[in-house]
């Protein structure tokens, strides 16, 4: 029997007098994955997230957590959550903060929030009020990760982090993936969620764009080659190649721009003598670009 999905919505709906902050949401997300949620700020990630938590309750449609209600107290035990600004006692101190979270969730986390603190060079001793940004970002980590939750909800989890300890992060999440651990990561971040998600959903001014797996998405991402040949060449031979979207000449240098596939367009420069090969990487941004400027339309799951 299939496991019921870690995070399910239906319809999910939230209104702010005329505002349609979020329309009819339709999401799945699988126990064990890592799952992006991805659009531009105010496009509604943070809505969906405090409606999931009941922390708001939506205008229409209904959401599930763990098979059971965000509001129920036994499912908020089992989720680990990071918000966008960690709501914190500017007087508490890091292991102060900690406790008294611990006491709200029940259990026995002090071990592992100092094994996560020193992972992080975070110093537990310092008020809140005194922290920067980056070092707010870090006791949230911990307090999100430190009870080994079943699902973490991560709202711009690395906003602040410098780039080792977002590097740092990034090997967290898939420690606590491989783990089973069900991992709902918001951001605005293409890179971020491009290097952890394994299925992303782009949402664009509260609609969803598209739900599919990286892979889907890089198939139909375009790739830019840039070839330095020695001797005369047709440039007309790869713009009737398959795939092929754009064929430009500059001197002795072919830029050939092509979705999916690129065997054709090899196979053809194989009859040629190549004396440089560039590959500046694919458009893959460009596919997320479109669809948060809504140049694509919405797409089946």
């Amino acid at each position: 029997m299939a496991s019921a999905p870690a995070i399910q919505t239906r319809k999910l709906t939230r209104k702010f007098g005329n505002l349609v902050a979020v329309d009819h949401l339709d999401l799945d997300v699988e126990p064990g994955e890592i799952f992006g949620f991805l659009g531009p700020n105010g496009a509604g990630k943070t809505t969906t997230i405090r409606m999931l938590l009941d922390f708001i309750r939506p205008t229409a449609g209904r959401s599930l957590l763990l098979g059971g209600s965000g509001a129920d107290p036994a499912i908020r035990a089992r989720v680990g959550y990071l918000p966008a600004a960690l709501p914190l006692n500017r007087r508490y101190n890091g292991t102060t903060a900690l406790a008294f979270l611990q006491e709200l969730r029940g259990g026995n986390h002090e071990a592992r929030a100092k094994v996560l603190a020193a992972r992080f060079r975070l110093d537990l001793t310092r008020p809140f009020g005194e922290l920067s940004t980056g070092n707010r970002r870090k006791l949230g980590i911990v307090q999100a990760f430190m009870h080994q939750p079943d699902l973490l909800i991560l709202d711009e989890p690395t906003s602040g982090l410098d780039p080792l300890l977002q590097a740092e992060f990034q090997a967290l999440v898939l420690e606590v993936a491989a783990a089973g651990a069900t991992v709902f990561l918001s951001s605005h971040m293409l890179p971020e969620v491009e290097a952890l998600a394994s299925r992303i959903a782009i949402i664009r001014n509260g609609r969803l764009a598209v739900v599919a797996t990286m892979d889907e998405l890089r198939a139909r991402a375009r790739h830019r080659i840039v070839f330095s040949i020695d001797g005369p060449f047709d440039a007309g031979v790869f713009r009737n190649l398959p795939g092929v979207v754009e064929v430009t000449v500059s001197g002795q240098d072919l830029t050939v721009v092509a979705e999916g596939s690129i065997d054709a367009v090899i196979k053809a420069a194989a009859t040629l003598t190549v004396t440089r090969l560039e590959t500046p990487g694919d458009d893959l941004a460009e596919i997320f670009r479109a669809f948060y400027e809504g140049g694509e339309s919405e797409v089946e799951r």
